[in-house]
């Protein structure tokens, strides 16, 4: 059981340093934690990204993060080797030099290679009415 925690906290750990990694824009800490082909989904779609295509999103992001603050992290080990990571963010970013502050569930899908852990696929789904009630109706 000790054994499980542990791995479960590095894992906790590893989802942080992945946003420090994005809010700092450091492409390299952000590749090191990443399997190719990353599978990314939220509102803008469905993406299979590979190593050249992420390190050309991170330096032409139109976005900075200011802040990110994960909440009810919820850890389930799938096997030795994977694991999955979901929980609560709240992110306070500038876009387009506006400030924009949104919450959001992520999940990511995390797997161990030769002893190293890394994300294989994210989601991030804007908090809110399934439905898309709150939201402003389009033209």
């Amino acid at each position: 059981m000790a054994a499980a925690a542990t791995v479960e906290k590095e894992l906790v750990e590893l989802e942080k340093q992945y946003w420090k990694a994005l809010q700092d824009r450091d492409a390299e800490a952000a590749l090191g934690l990443t399997e190719f082909p990353c599978i990314v989904t939220g509102p803008q779609g469905v993406g299979r990204i590979d190593r050249e295509a992420f390190a050309s999103m991170m330096k032409d992001s139109r976005y900075t993060i200011n802040r990110a603050e994960l909440a009810d992290v919820q850890v389930r080990m799938v096997r030795a080797d994977v694991a999955i990571v979901a929980y609560k963010v709240h992110e306070e970013l500038t876009v387009e030099g506006k400030p924009v502050t949104l919450d959001a569930a992520d999940c990511s899908t995390w797997i161990r290679r030769n002893g190293h852990w890394a994300c294989a696929a994210h989601t991030e789904s804007i908090v809110g009415d399934p439905f898309g009630r709150d939201r402003q109706a389009s033209a």
